[in-house]
């Protein structure tokens, strides 16, 4: 059996499709070489099957080490989403009102933090309203704050 251009494309259509029921993101490259070497058969039409075979494999190879040393970290979620305490340490917030007792206080962030930008608040620091505080933990619903 030859080996013609047509048939390295359609291996490469198909590997390709097939990611998108394997979401691995890993067989992809190895279709995308197959693309490659059929199209690089369209302009040299000579090139025998076991070189086809070296090449796709080599080809592969590379893309595949491409995207996970160069291009996967880029794509990386440097997000805090799911992360809600990583997320308020060390934000910087306005009192509001003053913990006294049981009683808690109110800070207020210049820009909303999951949603909210006003947070209950405990301290162990003597607060007053309009002090800046940085969040140094969260407790339940209530963020622990030190005076900034």
């Amino acid at each position: 059996m030859e080996l013609v251009y047509w048939h390295w494309i359609v291996l490469g259509i198909v590997l390709m499709l097939a990611e998108m029921f394997i979401g691995s993101f890993f067989i992809f490259w190895f279709g995308a070489a197959a693309v490659v070497v059929g199209l690089s058969l369209v302009i040299a039409p000579g090139i025998g099957a076991p070189a086809q075979l070296i090449f796709w494999t080599l080809l592969s190879l590379v893309f595949a080490v491409a995207w996970f040393r160069f291009l996967k970290p880029l794509s990386k979620d440097v997000t805090k989403a799911g992360l809600s305490r990583e997320a308020l340490i060390g934000e910087i917030g306005q009192v509001l009102s003053v913990p006294n007792g049981d009683k808690r206080g109110m800070v207020r962030f210049p820009a909303p933090l999951l949603g909210s930008d006003e947070w209950l608040i405990m301290s162990q620091d003597t607060l007053s309203i309009g002090d800046r505080v940085s969040v140094k933990d969260v407790s339940g619903n209530s963020l622990i704050v030190v005076r900034v």
